[in-house]
């Protein structure tokens, strides 16, 4: 059973990977921005976030540069839909900065559950 930390400010996205996830064996907490999730991440461990890059207060791109300070080891997948340019060039420069894995929203239930359990063995 692994702990996941899932950093969505979309309420809906982030109830549905809650869901799925749960379902799939992890305990899953969640935070609606960047500042709030790398506050839960500090609080306690986790073995695997899953992070929006477009978000309010601190984007998911600044909270994968805070979290791999961090823990360098730590196992992240970054999501987008875009913003003002095309989701892949925040996903490239996600993966620059440390994330494992990249996905493009809208993305399958398993598409992220197979890019979880690859990343957590």
């Amino acid at each position: 059973m692994s702990r996941i930390l899932v950093i969505e400010d979309d309420d809906e996205v982030r109830a549905l990977l809650e869901s799925l996830l749960t379902r799939d064996g992890h305990v899953v907490a969640t935070a609606a921005n960047g500042k709030q999730g790398v506050a839960a991440f500090l609080a306690e461990p986790f073995d695997l976030v899953i992070t929006d890059i477009i978000m309010p207060e601190k984007d998911g791109i600044e909270a994968i540069m805070d979290l791999r300070r961090g823990r360098p080891d730590l196992k992240l997948i970054a999501i987008s839909g875009g913003g003002r340019a095309e989701p892949e060039n925040y996903l490239h420069s996600a993966q620059l900065l440390g994330a494992n894995r990249t996905l493009r929203k809208p993305f399958t239930n398993e598409a992220i559950v197979a890019a979880v359990n690859d990343l957590l063995g």
